[in-house]
């Protein structure tokens, strides 16, 4: 699964966000943008000065050629530069340029020359070597200046006795998490403007349509693999659990029959008395392969959830639940069958881990649709450490999500507390108050 990005991180509550990788990316892209606009400024100013004052000698133009060919290999690295902030993406400096059919300096450099692609990114270099350089290093600024807020009067109250210089201290820790806030806006913003610049209209829409689709792609094989071993595993459990015990039922309920045919044929008590056994351990046989067979189904999908809907069924997996778990769920209507079923199997899912591998004392599942989205949460105070990667367990809730255009994402530092939260979709469907 690909990495969140910062705009979608920073919409998260301010604890689950300022606790993330999201500030921590957010002031390596404006430090690195600094840096990146200092080189830019050098290498730019430079060679624009040199032009300038050779001009007149006829290298100048070589020069001022030459500074604006040097903006396509500084936005390529300002492309990939993005991914700290929007996750990895596909390079597409292929569809953003021409072709050079005949090899050598000369006609590359004619051919670039001649596309819009490349004055945009010469736009976006100087940009960033003047505007994005004085922003991220004022930026920097403050971020150390907060830092010795932070640091230094501790250290002289220490060593002096001067209880007075921890007034900065107590100044500069509050406006630490706004700061953090500040640093990821102001990275979002100057993203969205490299995006702009660098990125035409086509190509900005195109690499996110060729990535879902991909996406959606693989969650599709994952889940036709998924779906494959549950309807293996069902067919298992059939087999050598509920149709055993219904063998062994038959096989008794026979013996059972020989047993009281002999009796009435020889009015033996010992017989009867062996017969009732029988049936009464068939009795036993009976009501466990019910029971067996109920959990089973229960599994596939529970009959609560199809009368009562989505608060009834996770209230009734919140009682099974080894754990204590508290349900909040603000549901005025019924939801659409795949919406519902959905966030069923995730919090169903997500219940089981925490009482397996969360060694929480507690959990809560909130629930509620809110702008036309059903938000679902399920949160636990254990130790944390949970992560949505590639072939964990938690990949496949990640796959039903997407089937209905729905989005997981999960907040678990070490230490705890673990959050997992489902957004869906939900559009008024007249089957689902049915």
């Amino acid at each position: 699964m690909s990495t969140p990005p910062l705009k979608r991180m920073m919409t998260q509550p301010p604890l689950t966000y300022l606790t993330s990788a999201g500030p921590w990316r957010a002031i390596a892209y404006i430090g690195s943008g600094a840096a990146m606009g200092a080189v830019s400024l050098v290498m730019l100013g430079v060679l624009i000065t040199l032009g300038l004052l050779l001009s007149v000698f006829g290298v100048g133009l070589v020069l001022l050629v030459g500074a604006v060919l040097l903006s396509v290999p500084l936005a390529e690295a300002e492309r990939r530069r993005l991914r700290l902030l929007e996750g990895p993406g596909p390079a597409l400096t292929e569809a953003l340029h021409a072709p050079v059919e005949r090899p050598g300096l000369r006609p590359w450099a004619s051919v670039r020359l001649r596309e819009p692609a490349t004055w945009r990114e010469f736009a976006y270099v100087v940009v960033l070597a003047t505007l994005f350089l004085v922003v991220d290093l004022a930026l920097l600024v403050l971020a150390l200046v907060l830092g010795m807020l932070v640091v230094f009067p501790p250290l002289v109250a220490y060593r002096t006795g001067q209880i007075e210089a921890l007034t900065f201290t107590a100044i500069g820790l509050p406006a630490i998490p706004v700061a953090l806030y500040g640093f990821g806006a102001v990275a979002a913003l100057q993203a969205r403007l490299t995006k702009l610049l660098l990125y035409p209209s086509s190509s900005r829409t195109a690499p996110d349509r060729d990535a879902r689709v991909v996406e959606l792609t693989k969650s599709r094989a994952r889940l036709a693999n998924a779906f494959e071993t549950e309807r293996h595993r069902i067919q298992r459990d059939l087999h050598d659990g509920a149709q055993q015990r219904l063998v062994a039922l038959v096989m008794t309920l026979g013996l059972a029959e020989l047993e009281l045919d002999a009796a009435r044929r020889e009015t033996d008590q010992e017989a009867v008395r062996q017969g009732a056994d029988l049936v009464s351990r068939a009795r036993g046989e009976a009501k466990a392969a019910l029971a067996e067979l109920r959990d089973l189904v229960h599994g596939i999908y529970p009959q609560v959830l199809t009368d009562h809907g989505l608060a009834a069924a996770v209230s009734e997996v919140a009682v099974r639940c080894p754990v204590p778990v508290r349900v909040e769920m603000d549901l005025a209507e019924r939801l659409p069958s795949q919406v519902e079923a959905t966030a069923y199997f995730v919090v169903s899912e997500a219940l089981t881990n925490v009482a397996k591998h969360s060694g929480a004392r507690s959990a809560v599942v909130r629930g509620g649709v809110r702008q036309g989205k059903l938000e679902v949460t399920v949160r636990d105070d254990g130790g944390g450490g949970a992560e949505l990667r590639s072939g964990s367990g938690l990949q496949g809730l990640v796959d039903r999500a997407a089937v209905v255009s729905g989005r997981l994402a999960l907040s678990s530092p070490p230490g705890g507390p673990t959050a997992l939260t489902l957004e869906v979709p939900c559009p008024r469907d007249s089957s689902a108050s049915s």
